[in-house]
């Protein structure tokens, strides 16, 4: 049986269709740049607050589908959790779709164990995919951006163009050795540095912009404190 079940409008040939989509297996694909010097930086800004280097670059982690959610709100134990904005690829009913999501993780859990601390939250996702062929011939103009709220106003988190992360069809190809993913598999891609640094945070917005096609998909989410009581 699948282990998620998401209600998600796929966008192909400007038609959209809504539907309940499957999904079996979550991948967090880690260090992905195509830039040695900003993926250096992005370790450098994970070992300040004690993440160990990756033992390769990139790094496919595995976790629960059942983490993944297109909710407005998320549950986290205690203040040490962020999130990263990511283009997200699907591969559903043969075909390849894109999107984007939040890889929430919590800090100070990924100190000592990072597998763990991508385990530990739920994956926000935008509810829209773009067909990826529709986006391909134009990859490199797609552009990712979050926003956090600290002091009462929105700022920017992160933003830049996804060209900064390894191209989807890399990526497949050194995740799965061949040119596709398994068919109901969501993979997130990578994420650029944190404006100010990685920090905590608890309201959070993202999206990808396609400039060339003149749309977006965004979505943003709370994450709700519970209590670390020993």
């Amino acid at each position: 049986m699948p282990r998620r079940i998401l209600n998600l409008t796929l966008m192909n040939n400007g038609g959209m269709t809504r539907r309940d989509v499957a999904i079996d297996d979550a991948v967090v694909a880690g260090w992905t740049g195509r830039d040695a010097a900003a993926v250096e930086k992005h370790i450098r800004e994970l070992e300040a607050i004690g993440v160990k280097r990756p033992a390769t670059t990139p790094i496919f982690y595995r976790v629960s589908a059942a983490r993944l959610t297109t909710d407005a709100e998320i549950e986290v134990v205690g203040e040490t959790s962020g999130g990263e904005v990511e283009f997200v690829l699907l591969q559903h009913g043969g075909r390849l779709w894109v999107g984007t999501g939040s890889d929430h993780t919590d800090r100070a859990v990924e100190t000592y164990g990072v597998t763990v601390s991508k385990q530990m939250c739920d994956k926000p996702l935008a509810a829209t995919f773009w067909a990826f062929d529709e986006v391909a011939p134009h990859w490199d103009k797609l552009i990712l951006r979050a926003y956090v709220i600290e002091g009462g106003a929105r700022v920017v988190y992160q933003e830049g163009s996804v060209a900064a992360m390894l191209d989807p069809r890399d990526l497949i190809a050194r995740y799965t050795k061949n040119a596709q993913l398994a068919d109901n598999t969501l993979m997130f891609c990578g994420t650029l540095a944190a404006k100010g640094g990685v920090r905590p945070t608890s309201q959070f917005a993202f999206e990808l912009e396609d400039p060339v096609r003149g749309r977006r998909i965004a979505h943003a989410y709370t994450a709700r404190t519970l209590p670390i009581l020993g």
